[in-house]
């Protein structure tokens, strides 16, 4: 009983104090080829497939935090170019085309951008994992016509 007692104390200190960590998370899943809609991921994990030469056609991302911003995604597709922008889980490519993606911007806005960096890479055929990208980087090739196989997707403190 005192060990959670100690415990409680130290949370409602800490909150009160304003060094109560805050933990967002950011959720996103892929549209690929032969699959449709995979489950959503998160923070790091991997949507789509690697090895089985399926594309990506089309992307959704949310943040969930209580911090006041969103996630914005700009998406480049076979034959379209870039899209512009789309936002906390809006659909960004096209399904039902067969139009691949071949890059993708991701930004945090609001304090949201203040608090945290959006970190990324895509898996694309004949390169495999793209190195890291941050903050609206490009990740993926345009104009090499390489499809986009899987997304990893994380928030990191800043």
């Amino acid at each position: 009983m005192k060990r959670v007692l100690f415990f409680g104390m130290m949370f409602v200190l800490l909150a009160v104090s304003g060094f109560a960590q805050v933990n967002s998370e950011v959720r996103y899943r892929v549209h690929a080829a032969g699959v449709g809609w995979t489950g959503f991921a998160l923070n790091g994990e991997t949507s789509g497939t690697t090895g089985q030469a399926r594309q990506v056609e089309a992307v959704q991302i949310s943040v969930i935090s209580d911090i006041p911003g969103s996630i914005r995604y700009n998406v480049h597709v076979q034959g379209v170019g870039w899209m512009g922008w789309s936002f906390d889980n809006e659909i960004a490519g096209t399904t039902g085309q067969a139009r691949r993606m071949e890059a993708i911007q991701i930004q945090l806005t609001g304090q949201l951008a203040q608090t945290y960096d959006v970190r990324y890479r895509v898996h694309m055929e004949g390169v495999g994992w793209s190195g890291w990208s941050l903050n609206g980087e490009i990740a993926g090739t345009t104009g090499q016509a390489r499809r986009m196989e899987a997304i990893q997707i994380m928030l990191i403190p800043r």
